[in-house]
């Protein structure tokens, strides 16, 4: 499903606790909030092996540029192996990242 859809159904979605609840827009880019009361680890690449680049504060929402497979993660949301990349050389678990899916919502990582 393309951003733009995505964007299109969380708009004209009712229903509580949904993607509508989830995505927001902001300048153009759609963000997802992490979990609340969570500060959120990014990593150097899709695993808790990889380096340590930074940590997200309290109530902290992130883009996601892609997304691909790498270390499966337990958190908030269940336990995922896909890992979003919110900017170049930086990634975070989905599994702490509130979607409103349990599969990718945008594009595979190159």
């Amino acid at each position: 499903m393309a951003i733009e859809e995505t964007a299109e159904i969380a708009a004209t979605t009712d229903t509580t606790d949904t993607v509508a609840d989830t995505v927001e827009t902001t300048a153009g880019a759609i963000t997802y909030p992490v979990a609340p009361g969570y500060q959120l680890n990014v990593r150097s690449g899709p695993g808790t092996n990889h380096r340590l680049v930074k940590v997200l504060p309290y109530n902290s929402r992130v883009p996601i540029r892609c997304q691909r497979h790498g270390q499966k993660v337990s958190g908030p949301y269940g336990t995922s192996d896909i890992w979003d990349n919110i900017a170049p050389g930086q990634y975070v678990s989905d599994a702490y990242v509130k979607t409103g899916s349990d599969g990718f919502v945008t594009v595979p990582c190159g």
